[in-house]
């Protein structure tokens, strides 16, 4: 997991989007912000996930996996299973 990168997509001013990032951060996990507020292109492929619907954060993991607004709970758990890689 060293070399690749989780890419969150969220914007600035949703709290669920900073509690991820904060989590992630904590965790000392290098990720790719892409803010779906400047890109059009964000936006689409937050919906195009989300059947239809703009859920932030979007986070895909190294291992495929794509969590919607998780919890850090969620956040936790999936984390393990990529260190268990």
């Amino acid at each position: 997991m060293k070399n690749q990168k989780i890419v969150m997509y969220g914007a600035m001013w949703c709290p669920d989007t900073l509690r991820a990032i904060a989590f992630l951060n904590s965790h000392k996990l290098e990720f790719e912000f892409k803010d779906i507020d400047n890109s059009e292109e964000n936006t689409k492929f937050v919906e195009a996930t989300n059947n239809g619907m703009r859920i932030i954060p979007t986070i895909i993991f190294t291992n495929g996996t794509i969590l919607s607004e998780p919890s850090n709970a969620e956040l936790g758990r999936t984390i393990e299973k990529l260190h268990e890689n």
